[in-house]
């Protein structure tokens, strides 16, 4: 069973704040992933210049297998001292692990990290490190299938102190919150999101901290194989529809005109709902043997728009989609369970879209558009053109 380790964070900012003064850096490659949760020293500007080079050094150095100690030596020697309170530091949280779930946390003066497996949460053993008189905890860990690992800023702690609670959202109360409200389908992405928002409810809307958590989670691969258009050479739609339906995962096809082409090859027939879930949305269609087929280019603009509110770290709606509409079951798939999407683009010109503003040249621009955004979602991304 091949793993796959996924990743995703959300931000508020202090407010009044324009900028935050957490910042996350990710390092992702062949051996597995880095992630670095800073919080620099108060909020505003200084906050995020102390967090932003906290969090680019450590990441820069772990993902290079530094040892901790040389990379606490550089870090304390590379920030600047505030005059007023005569301190230079910015408290942090550091993933290292590689694709089999094995790895190892660093932690110095934010919230003990949260491990969450087999639907509860729990804590990692910790071993204090001593680096230049500074007390740095090291977790070394196994995570499995559907196993979570969340690191946050001590804004999650201070949540709805003076406003909704007297003391804030204390770590009994945060668990007990995960406890309740994380299911197995989540992703990183949308668990970070989950307790954000929830740190925001007792904020009421008005962080008196900055607030990020940091989510990473083990689980298996979904690869997702993608067909846009048909292929130039009508002779190739046989060899193009069989690539395309090669190898496991789920198989999606977008458009009116790809959709006939791989029914006519697997000799299914295509059929269309008339269910209209959402009015600007062309309806969805059903070929036996595809996860999904949509509409082309309309579908695929809805599903640009999505991937740019989706990888907003600020934005708190929820991260799952749960409407029926052709871009919402795309964005669900694509988004949340895919670990790798392999698009196969057409670039025949579509009879159908002569008269109307829609050519080869945009469908590219937004295919173009959504390899990026799933990439930087931490997705493994492959673009053929026929």
């Amino acid at each position: 069973m091949a793993l796959f380790v996924e990743y995703g964070y959300t931000s508020l900012n202090h407010v009044g704040e324009e900028l935050c003064g957490d910042n996350v850096e990710y390092h992702v490659d062949d051996d597995g992933l880095t992630l670095v949760l800073a919080d620099g020293l108060g909020s505003g500007v200084k906050a995020n210049i102390l967090s932003t080079l906290t969090s680019k050094i450590l990441c820069t150095m772990v993902s290079n297998n530094i040892p901790m100690e040389e990379c606490a030596a550089t870090l304390i020697q590379s920030l600047p001292v505030c005059k007023e309170r005569g301190v230079a530091y910015s408290t942090f949280s550091v993933i290292h692990i590689n694709n089999e779930g094995r790895g190892t946390l660093f932690e110095f003066d934010n919230p003990q990290a949260i491990c969450y497996t087999k639907g509860a949460c729990c804590d990692l053993p910790r071993t204090k490190l001593n680096i230049l008189d500074k007390a740095v905890y090291q977790s070394d860990f196994q995570l499995g299938n559907g196993d979570m690992l969340l690191v946050m800023s001590d804004g999650t702690i201070h949540a709805g102190v003076g406003q909704m609670l007297n003391f804030g959202w204390q770590r009994p109360q945060i668990i007990d919150h995960l406890n309740r409200s994380v299911e197995p389908h989540m992703s990183a992405r949308c668990v970070a999101n989950l307790l954000c928002s929830a740190c925001n409810d007792l904020y009421l809307n008005k962080p008196g901290d900055d607030t990020t958590v940091a989510a990473i989670k083990v689980r298996e691969e979904m690869p997702v194989n993608l067909m846009v258009g048909p292929p130039v050479d009508k002779e190739q739609d046989a060899y193009y529809v069989g690539k395309f339906m090669e190898g496991p995962g789920k198989k999606i096809v977008c458009g009116g005109t790809s959709s006939q082409i791989v029914a006519r090859v697997l000799g299914k027939p295509l059929k269309t709902s008339y269910d209209f879930p959402d009015r600007d949305i062309p309806p969805i269609g059903f070929i036996e043997g595809i996860d999904l087929t949509t509409e082309g280019v309309i579908t695929l603009r809805r599903l640009l728009e999505l991937s740019e509110k989706y990888l907003s770290k600020t934005d708190l709606s929820p991260k799952n989609f749960t409407r029926r509409d052709g871009a919402s079951l795309l964005a669900n798939i694509l988004f949340e369970e895919a670990s790798s999407v392999q698009f196969f683009v057409g670039q025949n010109v579509n009879k159908a879209h002569q008269g109307l503003p829609i050519d080869i040249t945009m469908k590219i621009k937004i295919v173009e558009s959504l390899s990026t955004n799933l990439q930087r979602m931490g997705k493994r991304v492959t673009v053929n053109y026929d």
